[in-house]
């Protein structure tokens, strides 16, 4: 089964941190990364840019409102994105456990991890519906 893990982290810890601290971080990180894609645990992922190049779609008044930044103000940031594959949710709990980035970020960083929604019986219903 996919889960989608988001990783964030504080970017204040990120800026307190020395540049060998941040070397050592993204050595690790990536280290353990190559370890989940070896074990066939690895289904994609990727980083993100910084949350101050974000842009916010919303619906409003009837039309698309697009504002510049993330559209929560929180002190953690989206970091990136992983998608695990893994039996079940405890074992996505286990593999991402083990991922450097949770000891390394000074407390600053965390997973959210999510089961991926299998959408095909939707799609089909829907592309059913559209032929009419």
């Amino acid at each position: 089964m996919k889960y989608i893990c988001l990783g964030y982290m504080d970017n204040e810890v990120w800026e307190t941190m020395s540049e060998p601290e941040r070397q050592i971080f993204m050595d690790e990180c990536f280290s353990y990364d190559k370890e989940l894609k070896n074990n066939g645990h690895y289904a994609g992922g990727e980083a993100l840019q910084d949350a101050q190049n974000a842009t916010t779609l919303q619906w409003r008044s009837g039309r698309v409102s697009v504002t510049d930044g993330p559209f929560a103000e929180t002190k953690e940031q989206i970091g990136g994105i992983m998608i695990l594959e893994a039996a079940d949710l405890n074992h996505a709990i286990r593999l991402l456990s083990k991922h450097p980035s949770l000891r390394l970020g000074r407390g600053g960083g965390s997973w959210e991890i999510r089961p991926a929604a299998d959408l095909a019986a939707m799609i089909k219903e829907s592309e059913q519906r559209k032929k009419g």
